[in-house]
């Protein structure tokens, strides 16, 4: 197979490409030379932001498969995609689960309400949910049934940028009295990167077009199983001390910022870790454990020295130190 991806530097980009390599596949990654290119690819630089002059190098190439997994402006989807038409035999766009009209309910599937307003011309100054919408609109419009729409959710796994699980590595690396959001078995719904990468990969080499939602089953993981690998692979000796949500919310505490990955009860939860993903499991999304996930991202983030790359568009997440010894010593904490 012949694959481009449009970006394939970093994290999910950067599965894909490793998945694609492993395959025997050849790879093609246009980025914009931010970050160095895995070694085994061809390499073009372009700036998408630039039109049409930033996909220059495209001209002339041909592939079997394009991955996109660009989250700003559709336009830029748009122009990629309108351009590779007619060159490549198929296109997955990575999209998110965001696309669905908040609030979303449990149990919701491809076929649920989607947001409004979104279109493949939008420029920059969307929200994330109407570029990612407008996005889908964008590869629909230009490959129709040769486009695949991956709607990932909390996506995990080495060489993550957002801070999520490495914020907890980190934290669970210093040891000590550790808040943890109750309750231990609040069951979470999320993907390795790396799983995501090779369905990807499989869905798009057997042609699959339309929507799916690429995430593990609900209940895959729990916050407790999350949180015990953490502190296990990290061989330290922190102590985890479950907290009542109520009591963290009264504190300010952020869900999901403060604490990643952590929701409590309520519409967001639903949101994020109740979707239906019959649909993906069925034509073969496969999730492996969250203790592989935990103990390969300590290993990835050990030999970086313990400090994750962060991308420049997402604030940095995670609960300041103070904050949390304020919250271990207030009246009522376990």
């Amino acid at each position: 197979m012949r694959l481009l991806i449009l970006g394939g530097t970093e994290f999910v980009g950067r599965a894909v490409t490793d998945a694609a390599l492993g395959r025997g596949w050849e790879v093609t990654v246009l980025h914009r030379g931010r970050h160095a290119a895995p070694p085994g690819v061809r390499t073009l630089t372009g700036d998408r932001t630039a039109g049409e002059a930033g996909l220059a190098e495209l001209a002339g190439g041909t592939w079997d498969l394009v991955v996109d997994t660009w989250s700003g402006a559709p336009s830029a989807v748009r122009d990629a995609a309108g351009l590779l038409a007619r060159r490549a035999g198929h296109f997955s766009y990575v999209s998110s689960r965001s696309v669905y009209a908040y609030p979303t309910p449990a149990g919701l599937g491809e076929d649920g309400p989607l947001v409004t307003g979104a279109s493949p011309g939008d420029g920059p100054d969307v929200s994330y949910a109407l570029a990612k919408r407008g996005g889908e609109l964008a590869a629909q419009e230009a490959f129709g049934d040769r486009a695949l729409l991956a709607r990932a959710g909390l996506i995990l796994g080495p060489r993550e940028n957002i801070g999520r699980l490495p914020w907890w590595l980190g934290r669970a690396a210093r040891g000590g009295d550790m808040i943890a959001p109750g309750p231990p078995d609040a069951a979470l719904q999320y993907i390795d990167a790396r799983d995501l990468a090779d369905w990807l990969l499989d869905a798009a080499a057997d042609g699959l077009s339309g929507a799916f939602n690429t995430v593990s089953r609900p209940g895959h993981a729990t916050m407790g199983e999350l949180l015990d690998a953490c502190v296990r692979v990290t061989g330290s000796r922190a102590r985890l001390r479950w907290t009542d949500p109520a009591l963290l919310l009264a504190a300010g505490v952020e869900p999901w910022t403060d604490l990643p990955v952590w929701l409590p009860a309520g519409e967001l939860y639903d949101t994020l870790h109740q979707g239906d993903v019959t649909k993906a499991h069925a034509v073969g999304l496969r999730c492996r454990p969250v203790a592989e996930t935990v103990a390969d991202t300590w290993d990835w983030l050990s030999g970086l020295g313990g400090t994750a790359p962060q991308r420049p568009d997402r604030p940095a997440v995670g609960l300041d130190a103070q904050a949390e010894a304020k919250l271990l010593a207030s009246p009522g904490s376990p």
